[in-house]
C-alpha cells in the first residue's frame, strides 16, 4: 500500500507541476502576442517589411482570419451554394477555407467583400512577426 500512496503522491504532484506549466505558458505566449503586436507596429512606422537580427530574419506576415456570423451560418451556407461555391460547405465552414476564399473574393472585387457577402461573414486581419535563419 505504501507503494500505491507514493505513486498517488507523484502523480498529484506531477499533475499541480502541469498545471503551473500551463499558467506559465499562457502568461508567455500573452507577452509574445505583445511583442509580437509592438514589433509589427514598430516595423510598420518605420516601414520594414524585413529585418536580420541576431541571425534571424524577422519579417512582416498578415493572415486574413473569417468566420461565419453565427446567427447567418445558414444564410451564409445557402449564398456560397447559390453563387456556386456549394463544395465549400458541410456542415461547417472550414476556417481556413472560408479565410482564403474571402481573401479571393476580396482581391478580386476591388479590395472589398462582394455584396452577397456582406452581413454573413467578419473578418479582420492580424500581423505578427515570424521568424527563420537569416543569411
Amino acid at each position: 500500500m505504501k507503494e500505491i500512496f507514493t505513486l498517488a503522491d507523484s502523480l498529484k504532484e506531477l499533475k499541480e507541476w502541469k498545471k503551473q506549466l500551463d499558467q506559465e505558458r499562457k502568461e508567455v505566449n500573452g507577452k509574445i502576442e505583445a511583442l509580437e503586436e509592438s514589433l509589427s507596429q514598430a516595423m510598420i512606422q518605420e516601414e520594414l517589411e524585413n529585418f536580420n537580427r541576431g541571425g534571424m530574419m524577422y519579417y512582416l506576415n498578415t493572415k486574413l482570419y473569417a468566420n461565419a456570423i453565427p446567427q447567418r451560418k445558414e444564410a451564409l451556407f445557402t449564398a456560397l451554394k447559390k453563387e456556386g461555391y456549394g463544395d465549400l460547405v458541410y456542415e461547417t465552414v472550414n476556417a481556413n477555407s472560408l479565410a482564403a476564399f474571402i481573401k479571393e473574393q476580396v482581391e478580386e472585387n476591388d479590395e472589398k467583400l462582394p455584396s452577397w457577402l456582406e452581413g454573413l461573414v467578419n473578418t479582420y486581419e492580424k500581423i505578427s512577426v515570424g521568424m527563420r535563419k537569416g543569411k
